[in-house]
């Protein structure tokens, strides 16, 4: 693992780190906040995964998360949406490709070699962040924000136990049930839609919920509403009397202004979980 940057940062430590991953066959970048209290042990740890055409790096310099993550003594992750570099498969669309890894493993060509995004995020990285510093891996949450919004609560449903809280900003719900969600799903899974199901978090909801708090929240003003279909989700959620807080935000749109004005009541959410 190579130190890119380490940065003070409210008392604590903001770094960018690289490291050669196995899961997805090249070199990969995440940032990490570390609060002031790792320096005594091991703290609890908020992943925050990032939408598309972002790296590790929007979400960590413009999202605010630090600020209410040092005042809660919590770690943030903020892994890449992708693999990357030279040899990696790219497409001319924003939504696939290098940018775009939709949090899901691969399977189809030119993906496969590569795209493995579930297993970094559920397994590897975890594994790595566990050896390197002082993070309690017993103590987990995630959130994201539109396509990592859709892998948080994807992960989270699909991996009981390992998460203790989920949320998520303006996340993709039903990605099945569009031309556009469709066309990702099969571009990287393949034809077979009983592949899909547990990469869509309505259907997920329906079949088996989240054992434990949720918190979603969209604008009213998202660009996006018609590929997100929060409508669709919160129908689920309802069905199923899932625990969860959903919340349709008057006035705001897709932007990082969205996330960074909610931000504190994400953290602070997860906070209360964690330290239960």
């Amino acid at each position: 693992m190579e130190t890119l940057a380490e940065n003070k940062c409210f008392g604590g430590v903001q770094g960018v780190y690289s490291h050669k991953s196995t899961a997805c066959n090249c070199d990969m970048t995440f940032g990490l906040f570390l609060p002031p209290e790792a320096r005594d042990g091991p703290v609890p740890v908020l992943w925050f995964l990032s939408g598309l055409t972002c790296t590790h790096e929007n979400a960590m310099v413009k999202a605010g998360a630090q600020t209410w993550a040092a005042e809660q003594g919590i770690a943030l992750v903020f892994p890449d949406t992708s693999p990357r570099g030279e040899g990696v498969a790219n497409d001319d669309d924003y939504d696939l490709g290098q940018g775009a890894g939709f949090y899901v493993n691969a399977t189809q060509s030119p993906w496969a070699p590569h795209f493995t995004m579930w297993d970094y995020v559920a397994m590897e990285l975890p594994a790595l962040l566990g050896e390197n510093f002082a993070i309690d891996l017993d103590r987990q949450s995630i959130t994201g924000h539109s396509m990592g919004g859709h892998g948080a609560l994807t992960l989270a449903m699909n991996l009981p136990g390992k998460y203790r809280s989920v949320s998520a900003f303006a996340p993709i719900c039903n990605p099945t049930a569009t031309d556009w969600g469709r066309k990702q799903l099969s571009a990287y899974l393949g034809g077979d839609e009983s592949k899909w199901a547990k990469h869509d978090a309505t259907l997920m909801m329906a079949k088996s919920g989240f054992d434990g708090p949720m918190l979603i929240d969209t604008g009213t003003a998202d660009q996006f509403m018609d590929f997100l279909r929060p409508e669709a989700l919160s129908a689920a959620i309802a069905k199923r009397r899932q625990q969860a807080v959903i919340r349709l935000q008057p006035g705001y749109d897709h932007s990082y202004f969205f996330i960074s004005s909610f931000i504190e009541d994400h953290v602070t959410f997860h906070a209360e979980a964690l330290w239960t």
